[in-house]
């Protein structure tokens, strides 16, 4: 279980799904697949549906919304597009957040056709839209978390707006950390200054994709890092260590010690 100084670990179940939908029926069984990332240490679950369908599909929202309610202090994150007006059959991705009420729900600005995120919202553009759903999920119970670049003015703007977390985009930051020197280094110092900058005005900072095994404990020298959303280089991990070894892995590196 996280400690006040831990950073949380969420499981990304996405790539799970993927290679379940390559397939007819439910082979591998992404709810099982959930249980045994919790079983083994993570902290939460991520999901992030999107209108292909291509991986996590809404039935597995619900029926993995059901599986955290069994462990007491496990969190259920629901990432995705918030102007999504379709998930395959099903209306809309506010709705799905609202049917689930997760602890959690991270906005971010993908495109339908999207192959994976890769930008952080522009809120000189998306404020007015974002505002009120920001307000809607917040009066339903559920905390807001904002799809970010680690730009000050931009984070300021999610205070404006109501955010209570931003997620720090970290594909920049896993791509830099292959080549060290000091284009890496001023790209680091961006991440440290933009999360001290979320912190001193009280929001509270997440991180997520490409982190794995090799850069996260360098970026966990971000103080006060609330969570970390991984699913593909844990799933790739897990090929070859088995998935409670993987999840313990990257719970190992999410602890204090680090």
């Amino acid at each position: 279980m996280k400690t006040s100084n831990d950073t949380a670990l969420s499981v990304n179940l996405n790539k799970i799904a993927l290679i379940r939908n390559s397939r007819p029926g439910n082979y591998p069984d992404v709810v099982a697949h959930g249980e045994t990332c919790i079983n083994s240490g993570a902290d939460g679950l991520t999901v992030h549906p999107r209108p292909d369908q291509r991986h996590i599909r809404p039935h597995d929202v619900y029926e993995l919304s059901e599986l955290v309610k069994n462990y007491r202090g496990i969190e259920f994150n629901i990432e995705g597009n918030p102007y999504a007006e379709s998930l395959g059959n099903f209306p809309g991705f506010i709705k799905l957040v609202s049917d689930v009420m997760p602890d959690q729900c991270t906005l971010v600005p993908d495109t339908n056709d999207q192959l994976t995120s890769d930008h952080g919202f522009d809120l000189t553009v998306a404020s007015k839209k974002l505002t009120p759903l920001i307000k809607q999920l917040q009066d339903q119970g559920v905390r807001v978390c904002l799809f970010m670049d680690p730009d000050i003015e931009q984070i300021s703007l999610a205070k404006e707006i109501g955010a209570d977390r931003i997620e720090l985009y970290t594909g920049p930051y896993a791509d830099a950390f292959k080549t060290p020197g000091q284009p890496f280094d001023e790209l680091f110092a961006r991440y440290m200054n933009a999360a001290l900058h979320a912190q001193s005005i009280g929001i509270g900072v997440n991180a997520g994709h490409d982190l794995n095994l090799h850069n996260l404990a360098h970026f966990r020298q971000i103080p006060a890092l609330l969570e970390v959303s991984i699913g593909h280089a844990l799933t790739v991990d897990a090929i070859a260590m088995g998935l409670p070894a993987a999840v313990k892995a990257y719970k190992s590196l999410c602890t204090t010690h680090h």
